[in-house]
């Protein structure tokens, strides 16, 4: 089994330096890559109108990461005010780390829909909400705090740029390395490679790989496509993708 690691750098490196430490063997092929976020400027001031009580979120380890280069460059730390909210366990920890603060998350999975479950965040009206994200990221916890009251104000912290690779050079470069399972964390990506491989090699090849998802709604892109062999992973970290390869 060859396993080709689709998710961006640096999770994708060490998700691959893993399985490789474990005796399988895996490549990296990043499709996307970041920079930063067109509202990055505005950030410093979104967070100086937070009050107590008000709510901030981030929805990926990256939106931290840039955020908090962001408040470095200007001189700002993290406000103590809000509560501190992240999409599943990697991203608090981030966020921990940057800003010092409690962080509240999911301990099921990393998605928006089980972030919303959480008690704190049944009775919100009043309250402004700040999501740091990055760009073309889902509505829904935006759009649910809304309709439950919240003020929501979008910080799109990192862009998410399509890395550009000849198709068929590709397609004939993993077939012949063998791989037969492919690891794909967003819908975005998976659509992505499917639109990337050349029609033979989707039909002869890539749709007949194993494909390992982090959700049920990605699983479900996943078949509309074509893909017939899906597993999907408990959650969307490498821990999780690591248990789910083994």
């Amino acid at each position: 089994m060859s396993i080709l690691v689709t998710r961006p750098s640096p999770a994708g490196d060490q998700l691959v330096s893993r399985l490789r430490a474990l005796g399988q063997v895996a490549w990296s092929f990043p499709l996307i890559e970041f920079s930063p976020g067109r509202e990055l400027p505005m950030l410093a001031g979104h967070l100086r109108a937070l009050q107590a009580d008000d709510l901030l979120f981030a929805l990926s380890q990256h939106a931290v990461e840039f955020a908090h280069a962001r408040l470095q460059q200007d001189g700002q730390r993290w406000p103590d005010e809000p509560g501190y909210f992240a999409i599943g366990r990697t991203t608090a920890l981030a966020l921990h780390t940057e800003s010092s603060q409690d962080v509240r998350y999911p301990l099921d999975r990393e998605i928006s829909e089980v972030l919303l479950q959480l008690p704190e965040l049944q009775s919100v009206a009043g309250k402004r909400a700040l999501i740091l994200r990055g760009n073309s990221g889902r509505d829904l916890l935006g759009d649910t705090l809304r309709e439950r009251g919240a003020e929501v104000i979008f910080c799109e912290c990192y862009q998410r740029c399509n890395k550009y690779y000849d198709g068929a050079q590709e397609a004939m470069r993993w077939q012949s390395r063998g791989v037969t399972t492919l690891v794909v964390t967003s819908g975005e990506m998976l659509q992505q490679l499917w639109s990337l491989i050349p029609e033979w090699y989707r039909e002869n090849w890539l749709l007949h790989c194993r494909l390992l998802v982090v959700s049920e709604r990605l699983a479900n892109l996943a078949r509309e496509l074509g893909w017939q062999d899906i597993r999907i992973a408990d959650n969307a970290d490498n821990d999780a993708l690591l248990r789910a390869l083994q």
